[in-house]
């Protein structure tokens, strides 16, 4: 199959679904998925009316990692090895900083380049019974997108290394309680969880989505005096936005607010 049957992107009102579409190989992912998953970002980010983005896999499973067959015959051991970490780990950065807020449903095998997708989404919601973690290490390998600078500053450093080290899986329950994901439910309730987790987010203003997403995603980069500075900057920009004015009218005013995105 081409690229664009293996990862494939529907538009639902304000919602854009991908859905990585290899069941058969538990939605195991190659660099031609990748390139199109850039293709996506790309066309995501044009669309003023998509608000958040849905990240699924076909088949009750996310995605158990990047395709070994692939990895074995145009990677290891020749001169181009380096070349799969560098594409995974720009579009896993692109996803990261997408100015949309993006959520993973986690079903089945959440290993390896999937946990690395996963992990570049700013929520995860996981079927109680799926199985998450790195997972690299049981393979010899080392993940090429995102483990060594995202895991840490969303789970500390010592569960990081619970998890790179070990190569251990969680299941959906127990990602929760590691803080690795947002919420768990029981797969016939995974659906409506998912939804009403997204609902809170297509009803915001767009312009205030992006402003927000953007500074929370540098909070951890920075010394505080700078981050005050990007602080009062956005207070000041904020101030100034059409849906600011729309959101304190409409409250004073006790109706919905009608957001314009500017």
């Amino acid at each position: 199959m081409a690229a664009e049957d293996d990862i494939q992107f529907e538009r639902d009102g304000h919602i854009a679904r991908v859905w990585f579409n290899r069941p058969h190989k538990r939605n195991c992912i190659t660099v031609p998925m990748l390139h199109r998953l850039d293709e996506i970002i790309t066309e995501i980010e044009a669309d003023d009316e998509i608000r958040a983005v849905v990240v699924r896999g076909r088949g009750n499973t996310f995605s158990s990692g990047f395709d070994l067959d692939s990895l074995q015959a145009d990677f290891i051991g020749t001169s181009t090895a380096m070349d799969v970490a560098v594409v995974s780990a720009k579009v896993c950065d692109r996803f990261y900083n997408m100015s949309k807020p993006s959520v993973a449903v986690l079903e089945g095998y959440v290993t390896a380049g999937g946990f690395e997708v996963m992990i570049s989404c700013d929520f995860a919601i996981a079927d109680e019974t799926a199985l998450i973690g790195d997972f690299h290490i049981r393979r010899a390998l080392f993940g090429g997108a995102g483990p060594i600078y995202r895991l840490p500053r969303m789970i500390g450093i010592r569960k990081t290394k619970e998890l790179m080290l070990t190569g251990k899986l969680l299941t959906g329950k127990q990602a929760e309680a590691f803080d690795l994901v947002n919420a768990s439910a029981p797969a016939d309730q995974l659906d409506e969880c998912v939804e009403e987790f997204v609902s809170h987010l297509t009803d915001k203003s767009p312009f205030q989505m992006k402003l927000t997403k953007m500074a929370v995603d540098r909070g951890l980069d920075a010394d505080i005096a700078s981050l005050m500075v990007m602080e009062h900057l956005a207070v000041g920009v904020t101030l100034n936005s059409d849906d600011a004015a729309e959101g304190v009218a409409a409250f004073l005013e006790k109706r919905d607010p009608k957001w314009t995105g500017r």
